[in-house]
């Protein structure tokens, strides 16, 4: 078996969450201050309250949003004020080219009468006239152009910074939080330890506050230290304990081991990351309860066990001291755990052994060298198949690789061409 002690967390939850008009990106605010919060294990029903957010945060950025609305109108307005004034001098400017053509017109009429030279001055005036109308007309219509861009410009500047006000408002009158269903409020817990608080930030791209466990799918989460990890597997049944009610036993069984092991805080000691489902439901058991787990490694039938502490060791020796013989009575260990250790060979049911170094150890002859004999043999042939296994793995390595699809039955033959 293997002991550890973990702690109650939901597998499945409900996350309460800022305000989602907080991921807009176009109000320019990533991240806001929790300013007050409801104590955690806090009961609710769904639509209570659970927090606020800075609403002075929020405040700062729509007033100035506002006082930037107000310049941009004040622009727009000059700016269709310009426009106007500059269309109309441009008119004003197409009137008089078209009274200078007119004129020309009435010039060139009456020049029928002069000579030659006078009627083709005439004619070149009226030409110089006809083309300064047209350029003034087409100059005209560019300038309106460009008048009318620069008002659109100045337009959708100030329709942007009017909707990022309005929905400034709607943010700020989001900014008490409440929950989406029933349940106890859980605070949220950081990775790198820690977890949401008075004070705390959420942002666009973290936006949880706390959590709403379903407290009907529990896992305990628990570290196996790099020693036992070995010996726990998927599938294993668990008995848990809560340590706040010693009289709850509660069945469980693994579902998750971590591929990865993590360094323990302040210890050099590595420790993998489990997770233990728990079976059944039980309205008293609450969020980051610490459960005691026993997790059943293996069983075995009509095997002998001792306490740990009752084994000694003497270079490649264990053994045991006897309690009614001035003894050391050397042992065939099995599986062993954090307590207890499985005997094969050299005790039987009923002998009673120490579990402290009794005075004049030291003197005491050793029992039971047959069985470190027969343990030195076995750990010998165990050592010649791992290295026959060990010899046949390298000769298999040096023997040539055929091609992919190559015929073994054809390798050696010659193939001859005239």
């Amino acid at each position: 078996m293997v002991y550890s002690s973990g702690e109650l967390e939901s597998e499945n939850s409900t996350s309460i969450k800022a305000p989602e008009k907080l991921q807009d990106r176009n109000l320019r605010i990533y991240e806001l201050t929790i300013t007050n919060l409801v104590d955690e294990g806090t009961r609710v029903d769904s639509g209570d309250y659970v927090a606020t957010l800075d609403y002075k945060a929020v405040e700062e950025q729509l007033k100035l949003a506002q006082d930037e609305m107000e310049k941009t109108y004040t622009e727009l307005q000059d700016a269709k004020l310009d426009s106007n004034l500059t269309l109309s001098n441009q008119r004003d400017v197409i009137i008089n080219a078209s009274l200078d053509l007119e004129e020309k017109k009435i010039v060139v009429d009456e020049s029928i009468y002069e000579s030659p030279s006078i009627q083709k001055k005439a004619a070149m005036d009226l030409d110089k006239a006809q083309r300064k109308h047209e350029q003034e007309v087409q100059s005209y219509k560019l300038k309106k152009q460009q008048e009318e861009n620069k008002v659109n410009r100045k337009f959708i500047n100030y329709r942007q910074i009017k909707d990022r006000a309005t929905e400034l408002e709607v943010l700020y009158n989001e900014l008490d939080v409440y929950s989406p269903k029933a349940g106890i409020v859980t605070y949220k817990k950081y990775p790198y330890g820690g977890v949401v608080k008075t004070g705390s930030k959420v942002s666009i791209w973290d936006p949880t506050i706390a959590t709403i466990p379903d407290m009907t799918n529990l896992i305990s989460r628990t570290f196996i230290n790099e020693i036992d990890i070995s010996k726990v597997k998927k599938g294993q049944k668990v008995k848990i304990g809560i340590d706040a009610f010693p009289e709850k036993e509660l069945s469980g069984e693994v579902i998750t081991i971590a591929n990865i092991g993590q360094s323990m805080p302040n210890s050099d000691a590595k420790v993998f990351e489990v997770k233990i489902k728990v079976f059944g439901e039980d309205k008293d058991l609450k969020p980051a309860m610490t459960t005691s787990n026993t997790i059943f490694a293996a069983s075995f039938a009509d095997t002998l066990f001792i306490p740990s502490d009752a084994v000694f060791e003497n270079d490649s020796l264990q053994f045991v001291y006897m309690v009614n013989k001035p003894v050391k009575q050397i042992i065939k260990p099995g599986d062993a755990n954090e307590n207890f250790v499985l005997v094969s060979e050299g005790l039987k049911e009923g002998d009673e052994i120490c579990l402290l170094e009794p005075e004049g150890a030291e003197k005491m002859e050793m029992e039971g060298l047959d069985i470190y004999e027969k343990i030195k043999k076995e750990k010998e042939e165990q050592k010649l198949k791992e290295e026959e296994a060990r010899k046949n793995f390298q000769a298999d390595q040096k023997k040539p690789q055929l091609p992919p699809g190559a015929n073994p039955a054809m390798m050696g033959q010659i193939s001859i061409r005239k």
